[in-house]
């Protein structure tokens, strides 16, 4: 846990900072938690691992497919499950999931978009019951123009949660 909240933290500030996530910091995250889970545990310690990795990368996946999620976020996640494994990837995607949720509204109010943003979520709503999982031809993360949360950070929280979770406050 404690490799993975390393890597979500670094993802968190080049997120923050510059607004992507390296391939660097994801793919050799993600082939070091691989390794040492190999190395440490054996087949058993890579399964957990590859586990995680597909849980939590299939899942930002889906909403990366939706045009809700940037690659690096779902790289992110992936790599940060590789490390975390198949039971501790379920906390931290919750846990991300709420800190994203309180990050995006603070962005909402802060760049005063709130009436906006409630309106594009009733459209993205609309676009998804009559189209089904197909992304929004507007409403998405490709478009100029959008306010992007840089969701690394949430992740990072995440993460810290559950590193918390498991050393300190047991």
């Amino acid at each position: 846990m404690i490799c993975a909240l390393g890597i979500a933290i670094v993802g968190a500030v080049k997120d923050v900072a510059g607004r992507r996530i390296p391939n660097w910091l994801t793919y050799s995250g993600l082939l070091a938690a691989l390794i040492v889970r190999v190395t440490f545990a054996g087949w058993p310690g890579l399964k957990v691992g590859l586990a995680g990795m597909a849980l939590a990368g299939g899942i930002f996946f889906v909403l990366f497919m939706l045009g809700g999620m940037g690659g690096g976020d779902v790289k992110l996640m992936a790599a940060v499950g590789a490390w975390a494994g198949a039971v501790q990837v379920v906390s931290v995607l919750i846990v991300a999931s709420i800190a994203g949720g309180i990050l995006a509204v603070c962005y909402m109010i802060l760049h005063r978009q709130v009436r906006e943003t409630l309106m594009n979520t009733l459209e993205l709503v609309r676009h998804h019951a009559t189209s089904g999982l197909q992304p929004h031809p507007v409403l998405n993360v490709q478009q100029p123009g959008t306010l992007r949360l840089p969701y690394g950070l949430a992740i990072a929280i995440g993460t810290f949660y559950c590193v918390g979770n498991v050393f300190w406050w047991r």
